[in-house]
């Protein structure tokens, strides 16, 4: 069977992908970027990616005629920009008339639920999109889905950090609004089960655990399962725009996700009854359960994907591989060279940069930089990374996005995301005489960019020649 994968970089795209191959399907990836594409993850010759911006119509063309089953798995709610409304009724519009174009017999959309008329402008959005697709002349199943559990969620890394950072909490009153969470593994388990499922044809089913909880319970079982004692008081003086700064300052997620979520978690979110989980033989895992799989991923290194491969800068949203191309005329560049007594033990510290192992040097100097870019509205340092031995092109490092990752090539290219007057990319090389090449290099936009650069040199002096001999 030809399918079609949207969102193929995604958090949950990328937790698919594996089972529809494992099942024997031949998967057309849709990606802005090829070269984000990381082919080698996956053990199978029936996979292509074909580069599709669902913003720009002619770009869709680049979708076969000859598919069976699509897959829309795409969302802007983390985006920078403020009308995800409007992005994502685009998007729907543009794959909804160039996919009934196609010999597709069933669209499969992952949805929020929907249970009350006054909705946050993401599940409005979300139920706004449904109604676009539902429009098309092939068969649409929706699944609608609340908050989903699993490592690299964006919903578990938020609980994560509220639970491990604060031991006592004053948190805002939308923390005993009830919800009904959702292991990613059952998902996963909906998402494949009802792949051509004619039952499911135009039809639509909430999907959730067994368990419902409001956000105050779901934070102490989660303390619970880390062996942690919290204490949590809501109060009602918390207006959503302090909340969103209590979430962003607190935890790794951005600003924009954070007034998204906020806006969501005060309507409740729980099923309306269905045969589904029946009907497919899907065992529901509790929230408590749940989160003990996500650990245990995590301990064992197993983390699939993540809400952080989202580009957190925007002009890195289209093409990353123009960025790949570091620039020469009008930068600043800090150059360092060392020899390099074992070129595999240097590859292995390179390719284990930042995340809990931290930048080898400096560490408080690299926390102070983070914090200031959180200060400023930033990404901040506690993005960390998905794994911490292996790096692919996309992938978040801390405040910096990977651009190469080419270990059989000896070089690592990073560029950053935090707030900056201008460009900066960060990179190391390893050459055949076994030396060692970092550059920083600034491109720096206008005069505050210039005035920046030289504000920075000493430590920079610091912190880079540090590194370099860590490394080598």
């Amino acid at each position: 069977m030809k399918i079609l994968l949207t969102g193929a970089t995604g958090y949950i795209a990328q937790r698919l992908l594996p089972v529809l191959l494992d099942k024997g399907h031949e998967v057309i990836c849709c990606v802005r970027d090829t070269a984000r594409f990381n082919y080698s993850k996956y053990r199978s010759s029936a996979i292509s990616a074909v580069e599709v911006d669902f913003l720009k119509p002619s770009t869709l063309q680049n979708i076969p005629a000859d598919i069976d089953v699509a897959y829309y798995l795409i969302h802007s709610m983390s985006t920078h920009k403020n009308d995800f409304e409007k992005m994502e009724e685009i998007s729907a519009s543009n794959f909804r008339d160039r996919i009934q174009q196609t010999k597709v017999r069933q669209v499969i959309y992952l949805s929020g639920i929907v249970n009350q008329e006054s909705l946050s402008r993401h599940l409005g959005s979300r139920r706004n999109v449904e109604r676009i697709l539902g429009t098309g002349t092939y068969s649409l199943t929706t699944l609608r889905a609340g908050i989903i559990i699993g490592s690299g969620s964006a919903s578990f890394e938020i609980i994560r950090d509220l639970v491990e950072k604060l031991p006592v909490m004053i948190a805002p009153r939308w923390l005993n609004t009830r919800s009904q969470p959702i292991a990613v593994k059952n998902v996963i388990e909906f998402l494949s089960g009802v792949l051509l499922n004619e039952k499911t044809f135009n039809s639509s089913y909430d999907i959730g655990g067994p368990d419902i909880l409001t956000y105050k319970q779901m934070l102490l079982s989660f303390a619970r399962v880390r062996g942690l004692k919290r204490r949590i008081w809501t109060v009602p003086v918390m207006t959503p725009k302090l909340s969103s700064y209590w979430l962003y300052f607190i935890t790794s997620t951005s600003y924009s996700l954070a007034q998204n979520l906020v806006d969501s978690m005060k309507i409740e979110v729980i099923c309306k009854e269905n045969d589904l989980r029946e009907m497919l033989s899907v065992e529901p895992v509790d929230y408590e359960e749940a989160v003990r799989e996500a650990f245990r991923k995590i301990e064992m290194n197993e983390v699939v994907s993540s809400w952080k491969d989202a580009f957190a800068s925007g002009i890195l949203d289209t093409e990353i591989s123009k960025f790949a191309e570091v620039p020469v005329h009008g930068c600043y560049f800090d150059r360092r060279e060392l020899s390099v007594a074992d070129v595999e033990k240097a590859l292995e510290r390179i390719w284990s940069l930042g995340g809990t192992r931290g930048w080898y040097y400096g560490n408080w100097l690299w926390g102070l930089r983070g914090f200031v870019d959180k200060l400023s509205g930033g990404v901040g340092l506690r993005r960390g990374r998905k794994n911490q031995n292996e790096l692919s092109a996309g992938d978040a490092l801390d405040f910096w996005r990977v651009l190469i990752a080419d270990k059989e090539g000896k070089r690592l290219l990073l560029f950053a995301e935090m707030k900056l007057p201008g460009e900066a990319w960060l990179e190391f090389r390893i050459d055949e005489d076994k030396i060692l090449h970092q550059t920083a290099t600034f491109r720096p936009l206008g005069l505050w960019g210039r005035l920046y650069w030289f504000s920075v040199l000493p430590f920079h002096a610091f912190i880079f020649r540090g590194l370099i001999r860590k490394i080598a």
